[in-house]
């Protein structure tokens, strides 16, 4: 079954794209209180983001370019989806998530960019609490498990903001301090 799909025509931007797709139809659905579907279309097509790397390493059928289409892709959807939530919050008068909306897709941003930029460096840069599927898993949870969701009567979608900008917050921070780190220790190997 992996040589057929590895000899197939299927390529890693293909998935990428997929992904893509299904998270946009996730923040469509959650625009239309339909939480419990956008949270599964977010997850499956979270998922298509975790196999598009894999499926481009383990098939060699990956490209520079389709590297950098996925980490593209993945900070589009995840900002999407948060966009589609921060239109219900707003709907509802509820200025507060807005704002945390507002804080958990910057401080993502600023978590993917901050490794992009100790990479250029040459530092690693993985640390942190809230990498991509740990905020991936916080904001599907939020989803499956809103109000009207469907699964019981309890709201986890405004806990689950906070949580991610938080989260998010504290993960940029630490990538700060670890980059720093880093940078200092290799200052002062040189100055030996």
């Amino acid at each position: 079954m992996r040589d057929r799909l590895i000899e197939s025509r299927l390529t890693p931007n293909a998935i990428s794209l997929t992904g893509f797709a299904l998270c946009a139809v996730a923040a469509v659905l959650v625009w239309r209180d339909e939480y419990f579907l956008g949270g599964v279309a977010f997850i499956v097509g979270s998922v298509c983001d975790t196999l598009d790397g894999r499926y481009s390493r383990m098939s060699g059928k990956g490209t520079p370019f389709g590297a950098f289409l996925d980490s593209t892709l993945d900070r589009i959807e995840e900002g999407i989806v948060l966009t589609a939530v921060a239109f219900q919050f707003s709907d509802r008068g509820d200025n507060l998530a807005v704002c945390a909306v507002v804080v958990a897709v910057l401080a993502s941003l600023m978590v993917s960019y901050t490794r992009a930029r100790a990479e250029a460096l040459g530092v690693e840069c993985k640390v942190g609490i809230a990498d991509r599927a740990v905020r991936v898993v916080i904001l599907s949870a939020g989803l499956v498990f809103a109000k009207g969701a469907g699964l019981g009567d309890f709201e986890l979608l405004e806990p689950a903001v906070y949580v991610l900008a938080g989260l998010s917050v504290i993960t940029v921070w630490q990538r700060i301090w670890h980059v720093r780190g880093e940078m200092k220790r290799s200052a002062d190997d040189a100055a030996l």
